[in-house]
């Protein structure tokens, strides 16, 4: 399939996880793909796409400025003639501490990236987009963010935020074309929690991983990017303003081991 022929597409958190994963997957469908990451990992993202033929480029952006994400959207319309598809993915997990052991300077930043970071990208990309007679946001939240038992009170916070943003942006976009979607995923394999899946593997008990879900893993970076390319794509021109979890049936249920008041959950 070549579902991006010629789209000209910006890819933030593009250097690890399911940003390297989609950034590779649009180009490997004809997209022209900005390799947008804090890291210099972005650098290496866009250099497999150009050893595989694809076109690409790179930038080093914090996603929850606003002069770096303007700056992103500005290099993709002159390099690439203009922009169709922007996939805000970057965040970061702001660690498990519960409310009253989250420090407030750790929740700002957390929503700074997580939140601010995808209304920069809507706010600055889909005129753009518009005006190339339409195309499509994809925003990336969480499981988290659907209800309780899958993250931190600031992780949580901040992805019910992303979920609620692709609503209502969809809504003040009415009129232009541009779609705005979110992807949830479950457990993922990513750069976020490359920590719990070593230590996994070390231990030997990969078993254990995801095991909350009925499909008893956790996912690949490569199961996300699929379902964000779709998103992206034409193959969903008609669906808009939607919250997608992609987690293995974990948010049919959401089992937790509950803490209570004072107490340490065990």
């Amino acid at each position: 399939m070549a579902r991006f022929t010629d789209k000209s597409i910006i890819v933030t958190g593009a250097g690890s996880g399911i940003g390297r994963a989609a950034s590779l997957l649009f180009a490997a469908e004809g997209g022209r793909v900005l390799c947008a990451d804090i890291s210099d990992a972005a650098e290496e993202t866009a250099a497999m796409i150009t050893d595989a033929g694809g076109t690409a480029r790179h930038i080093k952006i914090d996603a929850g400025k606003e002069e770096d994400v303007i700056r992103a959207v500005a290099l993709a319309c002159e390099a690439h003639g203009g922009l169709d598809v922007m996939f805000a993915n970057a965040g970061i997990s702001g660690g498990m501490a519960n409310i009253f052991d989250t420090d407030v300077a750790l929740i700002t930043e957390v929503l700074r990236v997580n939140l601010i970071g995808p209304y920069l990208a809507i706010k600055h990309a889909a005129p753009k987009i518009a005006e190339r007679g339409g195309g499509a946001i994809v925003l990336t939240a969480s499981v988290a963010g659907i209800r309780s038992g899958a993250g931190s009170p600031a992780y949580s916070a901040s992805k019910a935020g992303v979920i609620n943003l692709a609503m209502v942006s969809a809504q003040q976009l009415a009129g232009s074309n541009v779609r705005v979607n979110a992807i949830c995923p479950g457990l993922t394999e990513t750069g976020m929690t490359k920590p719990t899946f070593d230590y996994a593997r070390d231990a030997g008990k990969m078993d254990k991983v995801g095991r909350l879900n009925p499909l008893r893993r956790g996912a690949q970076p490569e199961e996300l990017a699929n379902v964000a390319a779709f998103l992206a794509s034409d193959e969903a021109s008609y669906v808009n303003g939607q919250a997608i979890a992609v987690d293995g049936g974990l948010s049919s249920s959401h089992p937790v081991t509950r803490q209570e008041y004072g107490k340490t959950a065990v």
